[in-house]
């Protein structure tokens, strides 16, 4: 029975709005008036913007949102003028703190096969890999590398960045 009604409900309303619909396309039909200058260049529909109901007050702050660098962060200055912070151990930590263009990248280890430090974040897209000359950041969204030959200030006076892969050369020697 319910299913019937249902039915039943739905019926009228698609033969209402069908109704309505020719009826609006009639009534817009016979109000154009004709044009009397030939149009020399086709004219393009435009969409009316869609009204809201409630407008929104811009927010700068929701739309402007710049996460603070992280307390203890180390700066890395890379090519063409570009740098990030980044916070953690890269030794012993499994999560480094990226600060990129004005927002935090959480960025766990991977474990790698060659010896680099990869630092990897699938839903972000952002990936850190050190090696113990220069770090390099890319972004995986659209495959491009965003910093290259980013070094901390004791790199480029000569030390070798501080990646797993030296703290275990040290420990073997």
């Amino acid at each position: 029975m319910k299913k019937l009604m249902i039915a039943a409900v739905i019926g009228a309303l698609s033969t209402t709005m069908l109704s309505v619909s020719t009826d609006a396309a009639a009534q817009t039909a016979t109000t154009t008036k004709p044009t009397t200058k030939p149009a020399a260049k086709k004219a393009v529909a435009k969409r009316p913007e869609p009204r809201r109901l409630i407008k929104r007050k811009p927010n700068p702050a929701k739309e402007a949102k710049v996460d603070p660098v992280p307390d203890g962060a180390e700066k890395w200055s890379c090519k063409d003028g570009l740098s990030f912070e980044m916070k953690g151990d890269m030794k012993r930590d499994q999560i480094v703190t990226v600060h990129w263009a004005n927002k935090n990248y959480n960025l766990p280890r991977e474990t790698t096969t060659t010896g680099a430090d990869r630092f990897h974040d699938a839903a972000s897209g952002m990936d850190l890999v050190v090696i113990p000359t220069k770090a390099m950041l890319f972004q995986d969204k659209d495959s491009s590398r965003l910093a290259d030959e980013c070094q901390t200030a004791a790199m480029a006076q000569g030390a070798p960045a501080a990646t797993q892969s030296n703290a275990i050369n040290k420990l073997g020697n």
